[in-house]
């Protein structure tokens, strides 16, 4: 997987390993069965929409982290466009629901973060293009 600015950690390293630890792994070197689990959960998270902004989650760079457990357990680090966001209590049960519709995920959960806080420079360029920021 490409690691720039653009895009999420995706770690699907064990759980026990300390955080401080733990490495990405890109998805081009996960089983096949683990590489598909991980681009169903980015797709999932690519369901989800800030309502006031017409790009998913994904893109907008909102997801700062995905770990994924050997057991298929999964923790999302996420935050919002700002912290006064109208969805901001619903937002991390939308993506939790979303990720939990993924067949072969086990618990799911999200975390809300705001260090460091979002801004424009997160954005993929397919988020760019739909806003016309190019």
């Amino acid at each position: 997987m490409n690691q720039d600015k653009d895009m999420p950690i995706i770690d699907t390293s064990a759980q026990q390993e300390p955080p401080e630890a733990k490495e990405p792994v890109a998805i081009e070197d996960l089983s096949p069965q683990m590489a598909a689990l991980t681009d169903d959960i980015i797709g999932a998270m690519k369901s989800v929409y800030d309502p006031e902004i017409p790009v998913d989650i994904y893109e907008l760079g909102l997801i700062y982290k995905v770990d994924i457990s050997d057991d298929r357990d999964v923790t999302i680090d996420m935050t919002l466009t700002a912290p006064g966001c109208p969805v901001a209590e619903h937002m991390p049960r939308w993506v939790e629901d979303a990720v939990r519709s993924v067949d072969g995920v086990g618990d799911v959960v999200v975390n809300m973060t705001f260090e460091p806080p979002w801004d424009p420079s997160r954005m993929s360029d397919e988020a760019r293009v739909a806003l016309n920021m190019f």
